[in-house]
C-alpha cells in the first residue's frame, strides 16, 4: 500500500511512524510535512488551506489510502473532494466536521440528542453576550464558534471579563479574525480526559484514553495553547466508565449524525470533563488530537493501517485494538513566547542523544531544514514522547531526553503528568 498523509505537525509525524510500521505499507508520503517528517517519509508540497492543491497532490500520487491530519482541510471539504474523485479517504465530510468547526452546531446537536454537556448560550452580538452572562455564575467560559487552533477558549473569572472576551472574539481583536457567534458556557469542575474513538459511521471503537495539558504555564496557568503535553496510562479511565462514555456519548453522537443524514466516519475526539454529575462533553474534535495522538500511538500494538482501513470500508464491528500495558507521555518543546509572539530559525541540537534514551521517540511539530541540520519553524517545535511500564518511568525518560535537546528560547512544561503520578503514588 501507498499511504498519503496531509499535515505538517507532530500528530502527522506520529501517524507517519505508526503507518510506516505496517507490513502492508510500501511507501508513506506526507504533504507538506516538515523537516523531521522528511526523515521518515517522502514529503511533497501542498497548501492545507486550498483543497484544490491537496486534490492535485492526491491525484498525482494516487495513494491506496489518504489520511487527513488537521481540522482546517476537513472544514474546507477536502474529504468530499477526494471521495468525489474515487479516492479512499480517512476523515469526515465537511458537514460532519461541523461537530468541531462550529461550537454552536455541536451544542445544539448535543441538546437534540441528550448528550451530557455544560449549560450554554449562543450569542451573535456583544449585547446578547452581556445579557447571557447574567444567567451564569462566575467563572464563565467563552468559546469562539469556529476553529481557533486550540486558543479559542477563555476562562473568565467575572461576568465583566466574559463580556470583554466575547466582544474581543466578535470584533476580531482577540483571535485576529471576527467570529460570527460565540458560545457562553457554565464552567465545569473536574478532571479532563480525552477519549478518541474510531468509527465507520455505525460502530465505535475507543482508543486508550489520554489527558491533555492545554495551558502554557505549569500548574495549568496562563493562556490556552494547542497542547503542551499529554499522558496515557493504565487506570486513567476505569473500564466501566469508558464503556459508559462510549454508550452514552460516542455512540449516540454517531447515531445522531447518521439520523440527521450526516454520517460521520473517521476519528471522533470526545473532550470530557469528569464532573460530580458524571462525564460532560467539553468539545468534540473530528480528527486525531495533538499531542494526544503521540502518546496514544506510542501504546498501540495493532496495525494502525488495518484500523483505518476498517473505518473507511465500514467494517469496524467487533474490532478490538491491542495496546501495551503501562504508560506513555508526550512533552511539547515550544518556542519561547508561544502561544503569543515567538521567533523561529534557531538550530536544534541534541536530537541524536535524546532519541537514544530508551523508549523515547521524537516527533517534529515545527522544524525545517537548515543546511545539514534542523531549525525551529513553529510555536510547538517537538513532541518528546516516551513509553514505559509505569507513568513515573515514562516521565523520567521524556524529561531525560528533553535535557539533551537545546535551541534558543526552548520552553516546556516540567509538570506534564505530575499530578496523576503524585496521585497514583499516594
Amino acid at each position: 500500500m501507498k499511504v498519503l498523509i496531509f499535515g505538517s505537525g507532530g500528530r502527522e509525524h506520529a501517524l507517519v511512524r505508526a503507518i510506516k510500521r505496517s507490513p502492508r505499507v510500501t511507501e508513506v508520503v506526507c504533504a507538506p510535512g516538515n523537516g523531521g517528517i522528511a526523515q521518515d517519509a517522502r514529503v511533497v508540497p501542498a497548501d492545507l488551506k486550498d483543497p484544490d492543491s491537496m486534490v492535485r497532490v492526491a491525484e498525482f500520487e494516487r495513494p491506496d489510502l489518504t489520511v487527513i491530519g488537521p481540522e482546517l482541510p476537513l472544514s474546507l471539504g477536502v474529504v468530499d473532494a477526494l471521495r468525489g474523485r474515487g479516492l479512499r479517504v480517512f476523515g469526515p465530510t465537511r458537514e460532519a466536521a461541523m461537530l468541531e468547526t462550529s461550537k454552536g452546531f455541536a451544542k445544539r446537536f448535543m441538546q437534540r440528542n441528550s448528550i451530557p454537556t455544560a449549560a450554554y448560550a449562543i450569542c451573535s452580538s456583544a449585547q446578547e453576550a452581556g445579557q447571557a452572562v447574567e444567567l451564569f455564575h462566575p467563572p464563565v467560559v467563552v468559546k469562539a464558534d469556529g476553529l481557533a487552533a486550540g486558543k479559542g477558549v477563555v476562562l473568565c473569572p467575572t461576568r465583566h471579563t466574559a463580556v470583554e472576551a466575547a466582544q474581543g472574539m466578535l470584533s476580531g481583536s482577540l483571535l485576529g479574525a471576527p467570529e460570527k457567534q460565540v458560545v457562553i458556557e457554565e464552567c465545569l469542575v473536574g478532571e479532563e480526559i480525552s477519549l478518541l474513538c474510531l468509527t465507520d459511521g455505525k460502530h465505535v471503537v475507543p482508543l486508550v484514553p489520554a489527558r491533555d495539558h492545554k495551558r502554557v504555564g505549569e500548574g495549568d496557568t496562563g493562556p490556552n495553547t494547542g497542547g503542551m503535553g499529554a499522558c496515557s496510562y493504565d487506570g486513567l479511565l476505569e473500564p466501566a466508565m469508558q464503556q459508559w462514555i462510549v454508550h452514552h456519548i460516542a455512540e449516540p453522537t454517531i447515531r445522531g449524525m447518521a439520523e440527521e443524514d450526516t454520517p460521520f466516519t473517521g476519528v471522533l475526539y470526545c473532550g470530557l470533563m469528569m464532573t460530580a454529575r458524571g462525564p460532560q462533553v467539553l468539545e468534540f474534535n473530528v480528527r486525531f488530537g495533538d499531542p494526544e495522538t503521540q502518546a496514544i500511538l506510542a501504546r498501540l500494538e495493532s496495525d494502525l493501517v488495518d484500523l483505518l482501513d476498517a473505518a473507511v470500508d465500514q467494517r469496524m464491528d467487533g474490532i478490538e485494538p491491542r495496546w501495551s500495558s503501562g504508560a506513555s507521555v508526550c512533552v511539547v518543546a515550544s518556542s519561547g513566547g508561544y502561544p503569543g509572539a515567538f521567533r523561529t530559525g534557531f538550530r536544534i541540537g541534541g536530537l541524536g542523544a535524546a532519541a537514544r534514551v530508551p523508549g523515547v521517540q521524537i516527533f517534529h511539530a515545527g522544524s525545517a531544514p537548515d543546511g545539514a541540520q534542523l531549525a525551529t519553524a513553529g510555536g510547538r517545535v517537538l513532541g518528546v514522547t516516551a513509553a514505559a511500564s509505569t507513568l513515573d518511568e515514562a516521565l523520567a525518560r521524556a524529561y531525560q531526553a528533553l535535557a539533551e535537546i537545546h535551541f534558543e528560547g526552548i520552553y516546556y512544561r516540567r509538570d506534564i503528568g505530575q499530578r496523576a503520578a503524585t496521585r497514583r503514588n499516594a
